[in-house]
C-alpha cells in the first residue's frame, strides 16, 4: 500500500502523523526514515549483540579488563550488509587487527606524538593494501592504528589488543554465518508482490483518470509511478542480501532457489515500471491536451492492471504466475489494431501497453525472445510487410 493510500485510522498512520507534527517535517520524510530503520533493524540488533558478546568473551576468557577493540571490531564487521558478508567480515577483521597491532607496537617502541600518529596511519594502511585490502579495509586499518596511538597508549600490551580485535572479528564471523535469515529470505518475495500490486494500482488509477478526464487522478498516478523506482531499488537490495544470506547460512540453503527466482524478476519488473511510467505520462498529456483516447485503449490499460494484479496474487501463493500468460497474450492481440482518430499520446500508450506485456510475460518465466513472439505485430507493421500480411491470411 502506498503512502498516499495508507488508511488514516491505522496505528502506523497515527504514529507517522504524530511524529511528523512533533518533528515538524513532511509526513513522507517520517515514512522514509521509518522504512530505513525497519530495513536495517536486523543488522543493528546483530551488531549490538555481537558487541556485548565480544566484550564478555574478551573479559571472561582472556581476562582483559578493558577490551575496547573486541566490541568495536564486532560492530564494524556486523554493520556490513549481506552481500559477500563472510568474506568482507574476514577481510575487515584482518584490517582492524593490522591497525591495532601496528599502532600498539609502534607506540610501545616510539611513544605517542604527531609524527608517530602519521607513521602509524601510513604503515597500517600500507600493510592492509599489501594484504589485499580494498579502500574500506585500508581506512579501517589506519583508523584503528590512530585510535591506539592517540587514545589507548601507555602499557604496550600489543598482543592483548590484537587478540581483542581477533575476538571481535571471530564473534562477528560466527553471528554472520549462523544468525537467523528467515526474514531476509521472505522479504524479497513480499516486496515483489507489493511492487506488482502497486503497478496494478497505478494502471487502474490511470484508466479511471482517462475515463473521467481527471487531471488530478493522472497527477496522483504519475506520482505513484515515480515512487515505484524506490520500491524496486529496495527489492533489488533485498534480493541481493537474501541470496548472500542463503549462501552462507547452512540452515537456509534450501531457500536459495526461491530467492533466486525472485531475483530474476527484478530486471523485467524494472523494464515494466519504466514502460508504465511513460504510459502514465502520456495519459496525463492526453488529458491536459484534450486529446482523443478511444475507449478500447482505456480497456487495454484496465486489462493490463488486472493481469498485473493476477501475477501479484500468484506470487503471493508461491506459484509461478504462468496462469497470467493467456490473459497477457489476449491483451497483446487486442492491442494490435489502432483506432481512427486516436491522438499521438493514445498511440504511445498503446505501444507502452504492448511493451509492458512483453515484460510481464518474462515475469511469468518466458524468455524475452519467446515473449516477443507471443505479441503479434501491429496493423501498421503488417501494412509495411506484405508477406507478413499474406501469411497472416
Amino acid at each position: 500500500m502506498s503512502e498516499a493510500t495508507r488508511p488514516e485510522g491505522t496505528t502506523e498512520a497515527r504514529w507517522i502523523a504524530t511524529a511528523a507534527r512533533v518533528l515538524r517535517v513532511p509526513r513522507r520524510e517520517v515514512v522514509r526514515s521509518a522504512r530505513r530503520l525497519r530495513s536495517r533493524l536486523f543488522l543493528i540488533v546483530q551488531a549490538a549483540v555481537g558487541a556485548g558478546l565480544a566484550w564478555w568473551l574478551a573479559t571472561a576468557l582472556l581476562g582483559h579488563p578493558l577490551p575496547f577493540f573486541a566490541p568495536v571490531t564486532a560492530m564494524v564487521c556486523l554493520g556490513l550488509t549481506y552481500g559477500n558478508r563472510v568474506k568482507r567480515v574476514v577481510e575487515l577483521t584482518i584490517g582492524v587487527a593490522i591497525g591495532v597491532a601496528v599502532g600498539d607496537l609502534f607506540v610501545h617502541v616510539f611513544g605517542s606524538g604527531i609524527w608517530q600518529i602519521a607513521a602509524v596511519a601510513m604503515v597500517a594502511m600500507s600493510l592492509a593494501v599489501l594484504a589485499g585490502a580494498g579502500q574500506l579495509l585500508m581506512l579501517q586499518a589506519g583508523i584503528q592504528g590512530v585510535i591506539v596511538a592517540t587514545l589507548v597508549t601507555g602499557d604496550g600490551q600489543a598482543l592483548g589488543r590484537w587478540l581483542d580485535a581477533v575476538v571481535g572479528g571471530a564473534v562477528a564471523l560466527v553471528i554472520a554465518m549462523l544468525a537467523p535469515t528467515s526474514r531476509l529470505v521472505r522479504r524479497p518475495r513480499n516486496q515483489a508482490i507489493q511492487v506488482l500490486a502497486h503497478v496494478a494500482q497505478v494502471l487502474g488509477l490511470t484508466a479511471q483518470a482517462l475515463r473521467e478526464r481527471d487531471e488530478t487522478l493522472t497527477s496522483n498516478a504519475l506520482q505513484q509511478a515515480r515512487a515505484l523506482q524506490g520500491e524496486l531499488d529496495d527489492l533489488r537490495d533485498s534480493a541481493t542480501e537474501g541470496l548472500a544470506a542463503t549462501s552462507m547460512s547452512p540452515l537456509r540453503r534450501r531457500y536459495r532457489v526461491g530467492v533466486k527466482a525472485i531475483d530474476a524478476l527484478v530486471e523485467p519488473l524494472d523494464l515494466a515500471i519504466r514502460d508504465v511510467r511513460v504510459l502514465v505520462r502520456r495519459a496525463d498529456v492526453a488529458i491536459v491536451g484534450k486529446e482523443f483516447v478511444p475507449e478500447t485503449y482505456i480497456i487495454l490499460v484496465e486489462d493490463l492492471a488486472m493481469a498485473t494484479s493476477h501475477i501479484s496474487d500468484q506470487l503471493a501463493i508461491e506459484r509461478v504466475p504462468t496462469e497470467a500468460r493467456e490473459d497477457l497474450v489476449n491483451l497483446a492481440r487486442s492491442s494490435t489494431w489502432s483506432r481512427n482518430g486516436a491522438g499521438l499520446s493514445a498511440e504511445v500508450m498503446r505501444a507502452q501497453v504492448r511493451s509492458t506485456v512483453v515484460d510481464l510475460l518474462v515475469l511469468t518465466g518466458m524468455s524475452r525472445a519467446e515473449a516477443r513472439k507471443r505479441v503479434p505485430p501491429t496493423r501498421d507493421d503488417l501494412d509495411d510487410d506484405p508477406e507478413a500480411s499474406e501469411s497472416d491470411d
